[in-house]
């Protein structure tokens, strides 16, 4: 109620700039995942997360104009793809790899890392969509501890849903059913659509699961989520790879993480990821992807 009741000033739509292209307009589809605010590596901690997001504003922006000079790029839909928060207990020792308790993550640097990402893209594209789902570290405590529906990246989710509330340019889809937990949706971009999981639910080998992967994609898009089985692209994060895996007719896109230096995944996968995420930009009139930026967050 409390956070209902704050007032932040909207912000002012960009000027309206004549296309200078007569290209189909496209839509910019930034996917946002693995921030895991509140997590400690060598390189890496929330003030770094921080830096890291607003760079990457900086460059949505800064690509998208370069997309303008051959067509509109008045829209931009974020996919957020769960793993905001690091959390504080869904592991062992985890509560030494912190550098802020589940209060701070949940209710102060992530929603205002968060906020200040859609803020500034507000102030560059017509309207901003959000679409999203929740991932494993947003869990409170190990597993079967919490009911499916209580998870920090949900809470993370409506507290930024109820601080941009004024924002008229801004929709805002979060996955959300009741007593369960929230770990698929699937997106709409005119006749594009993406089914938006984390990753957690993908099991196979040590390393990205390629198997699993296209076993479960394969199922899901057969009749496997009922009327939601209708989807061109899969967008997942969980795996901190930048990858584009094509399944027959399909992609997913699997998206990397804003952390840099992860020693567990050195010794343990022999892995280490450069901090990246996903841009893409959709027609959507014909349904599918034309472009994609790895983008560089260092």
């Amino acid at each position: 109620d409390s956070l209902a009741g704050v007032a932040i000033q909207p912000v002012k739509p960009p000027r309206r700039l004549k296309p200078k292209g007569d290209g189909p307009e496209e839509v910019s589809v930034p996917l946002l995942s693995d921030l895991q605010t509140g997590k400690i590596t060598p390189d890496y901690n929330t003030g770094v997360c921080r830096e890291r997001v607003m760079r990457y504003a900086e460059k949505i922006v800064r690509i998208a104009n370069v997309q303008r000079a051959d067509h509109p790029v008045r829209h931009c839909v974020v996919p957020m793809l769960g793993d905001m928060v690091e959390g504080v207990d869904i592991f062992p020792g985890q509560q030494w790899l912190i550098d802020s308790t589940l209060y701070r993550q949940v209710f102060e640097s992530t929603p205002g890392i968060i906020v200040d990402f859609l803020r500034y893209l507000l102030a560059n594209f017509d309207t901003v969509t959000v679409e999203a789902v929740q991932g494993n570290h947003g869990r409170i405590g190990r597993k079967g501890m919490f009911g499916p529906e209580d998870n920090s990246d949900r809470m993370v989710y409506r507290v930024i849903q109820l601080m941009l509330q004024d924002e008229t340019r801004l929709t805002y889809n979060m996955a959300d059913p009741v007593g369960e937990r929230a770990w698929y949706k699937r997106a709409e971009i005119g006749n594009y659509k993406a089914l938006l999981i984390h990753g957690d639910q993908i099991r196979g080998s040590m390393g990205f699961p390629w198997y699993g992967l296209g076993k479960k994609v394969h199922s899901w898009g057969s009749g496997g989520l009922g009327a939601d089985s209708d989807f061109q692209d899969v967008m997942m994060g969980h795996y901190h790879s930048l990858a584009r895996v094509p399944l027959n007719h399909r992609s997913a896109w699997a998206n990397g993480s804003t952390e840099s230096t992860n020693t567990f995944a050195a010794e343990t996968l022999a892995a280490q990821s450069r901090p990246t995420q996903w841009l893409l930009f959709v027609d959507p009139a014909a349904g599918r992807v034309t472009a994609s930026y790895g983008v560089e967050l260092t």
